[in-house]
């Protein structure tokens, strides 16, 4: 019992450090529209080339640029696309 008690402390210990990280990555298009107007602005021009804005080269050209994993950066890239420039693919 008390083993199960202590795996799911830190199970929900690691859950909320991930929220948290999550949390930060979003206040930063949040607080600055600017921001997300200019990942958009990279999607379209993406999108002229017929390249996805999920696609790999977009990824790690966000990853890139503000030094951040892959996975945050793909997870980033879901956020901006639908609240500021749905319209992109």
């Amino acid at each position: 019992m008390n083993g199960l008690l202590i795996t799911l402390i830190f199970t929900s210990f690691g859950v909320s450090q991930g929220a948290i990280a999550q949390s930060r990555l979003f206040d930063s298009v949040k607080r600055n529209p600017e921001e997300a107007k200019s990942i958009c602005e990279m999607f379209r021009e993406l999108n002229q080339e017929n390249i996805s804005a999920g696609s790999q080269k977009s990824i790690q050209k966000i990853s890139i640029q503000k030094n951040i994993s892959e996975v945050d950066a793909e997870i980033l890239s879901m956020y901006v696309r639908g609240l500021y420039c749905h319209e992109t693919f």
